[in-house]
């Protein structure tokens, strides 16, 4: 019986030194290291392995082995090579036929192990965030109960003090046609361009001072003041950007003594004053040319079908063929605030792309309402109480209460506005340029935030404040300081007009992003500086609402005598 088993022992030792001998053979040396086994290191193995050892030290080299020539005969394959990069064998032969498992190397979590897949951790942090957000969920029910109204559409229709909002949107076709015609004068020579460019001035001022002077006298809803001023607001900011480019093809046409041709869009024509402030822009444009975000598998579907403008068009509008109301009330719909004589077109309406858009935009809106009433108004209403007092650790306290639902409102809306809602319109109107914001989350500066969460109001403010300022003489932050004050203006106008009240919390709010950019630009850096970025939003905001609806609960419900 010894002898059968001895003989069976022996066959089979044999047979594994053959295949690890064939294997070894066709194992390729790796770079830079050697090579975990060898046919002498196997036999080395083999001979232990036979020989007498403990249990212990039988079931470790078995172990070892299958895994080795499991891996040998693998050497081909394309799993083969990703072990070699990814999952290197802890436990190696060395030449005297010990086993090593010990080399320098670095802990994961350490910065020099350059180790960057930590999506097991995000997926808890996804996780915990389910988690504590359902239990602030529970408790907020179970404290106020359900304060979600779900026919509040239905109420703001039938209050009174809505409709003069709607009537401020309606009237706002006024001076779009006023502007429309007055281009037809100034290009027929009855009106001179200097004259017409007064004319234009004051229509523009009368859009910002007329819808302001109405809410203030009728005293109609906050919510739909709000939406007619950022109606009117865009609209202001469109008619600028129409008449500056028809000026500016308007003189180039003069200058040449005939109708300008335009091979591509007009924002491809550059000054030469535009010309000279080339190095001083390398900065700016090279931030503009970040790579773009993946697109998800539905977008890549539909995307086959969008064309950017071709260039072997036919149909290219040249000056003044585009002083049409066709031309104009595009651009007025269009999700831009830049006018140009010829925009990018897609070449169809993807339906299932704009039916996801649209069932987000109606999801999302009644999310950020019920989020409103449940999570946001609570606090607000509870914050009255440390403020009458001036009790500090009760205002910070209600401070940092309402800085995670705000902020989370305030992630649902740039979502909700600037992908789903102004996809949707671009979708309708085939506009091609879809490129809305881009990723400000990673901004490692406030001045990289401010150029990448809202494209438009940011090319808006570059192509027709920014540079300009630059090619009277200003310099750089001078420039940059003059459009944060711009900004800072509207943002005001936005919250003061509709609460009729003047407080400049929004105002001073935003005059302190200039020193704190300047303290970041300079002190921080990498992730730090990535930190402070997101610590002024989740603050800030916050900050001003609480300001805000503490003085507009004090002067309409506890009035000085």
């Amino acid at each position: 019986m010894d002898d059968n088993a001895s003989s069976v022992q022996l066959v089979h030792r044999k047979q594994v030194e053959k295949d690890s001998t064939a294997a070894a053979a066709a194992l390729p040396e790796r770079p830079g290291s050697k090579k975990l086994a060898t046919q002498c290191e196997l036999n080395q193995v083999n001979q232990r392995k036979f020989g007498k050892t403990s249990f212990w030290s039988q079931q470790k080299l078995q172990t070892f082995k299958h895994t080795a020539v499991h891996r040998l005969t693998r050497a081909h394959s394309d799993v083969y090579e990703l072990l070699w990069q990814h999952e290197p064998c802890d436990v190696q032969v060395c030449k005297d036929g010990t086993l090593q498992c010990h080399m320098l190397r670095d802990s994961f979590l350490s910065s020099s192990r350059n180790y960057t897949n930590y999506r097991g951790l995000l997926n808890l942090c996804i996780l915990l965030l389910v988690m504590s957000s359902g239990r602030l969920v529970l408790e907020n029910i179970i404290k106020y109960g359900l304060l979600v109204k779900f026919d509040v559409l239905l109420r703001f229709l039938e209050d009174p003090t809505a409709w003069p909002g709607v009537f401020i949107v309606i009237c706002l076709n006024f001076p779009i046609l006023f502007t429309y015609f007055l281009q037809k004068l100034i290009l027929s020579g009855a009106i001179s361009i200097n004259t017409g460019f007064y004319i234009n001035v004051v229509n523009i001022l009368s859009i910002l001072i007329v819808p302001a002077a109405y809410i203030w006298n009728i005293h109609p809803n906050p919510v739909s003041s709000a939406f007619a001023l950022a109606t009117s607001s865009c609209i202001l900011l469109k008619l600028w950007s129409y008449c500056s480019i028809n000026r500016h093809c308007r003189n180039q046409m003069l200058q040449k003594g005939r109708k300008l041709v335009h091979q591509k869009s007009i924002s491809d024509f550059r000054d030469a004053s535009d010309d000279k402030l080339d190095e001083q822009n390398d900065a700016t444009k090279s931030e503009g040319k970040r790579k773009q975000p993946d697109v998800s598998n539905d977008d890549k579907a539909d995307n086959v079908s969008r064309d950017s403008i071709d260039s072997n068009r036919t149909d290219l509008v040249h000056y003044p063929d585009n002083l049409t109301l066709k031309d104009l009330y595009y651009f007025m719909c269009s999700p831009t605030l830049c006018y140009e004589l010829n925009f990018p077109r897609s070449s169809r309406i993807r339906k299932r792309f704009l039916l996801r858009r649209v069932v987000e935009v109606i999801f999302l809106a009644g999310l950020m309402i019920m989020l409103i009433q449940q999570w946001i108004v609570p606090v607000l209403r509870n914050s009255q109480k440390p403020f009458r007092a001036s009790h500090w650790p009760g205002i910070v306290e209600r401070l940092l209460k309402l800085a995670i639902p705000n902020h989370f409102i305030w992630l649902i809306f740039f979502y909700w506005y600037f992908h789903s809602t102004m996809n949707v319109v671009a979708e309708i109107l085939r506009f091609g340029d879809r490129e809305f914001y881009r990723d400000w989350w990673n901004a490692e500066s406030v001045t990289r935030f401010w150029q990448d969460w809202n494209i438009p109001v940011h090319t808006f403010a570059v192509r027709h404040i920014y540079k300009p300022l630059l090619t009277r003489g200003l310099s750089k932050n001078q420039a940059s300081i003059v459009v944060f004050l711009v900004s800072a203006f509207f943002h005001e106008y936005l919250v003061s007009v509709p609460l009729r009240m003047f407080r400049l919390w929004a105002f001073f709010g935003m005059l302190f992003q200039i020193p704190f950019a300047f303290f970041v630009q300079r002190y921080l850096s990498g992730n730090y500086a990535n930190m402070a970025v997101w610590l002024s939003l989740i603050v800030g905001q916050p900050i001003a609402i609480m300001m805000y609806i503490h003085d507009y609960y004090f002067d309409y419900f506890y009035p000085q005598p």
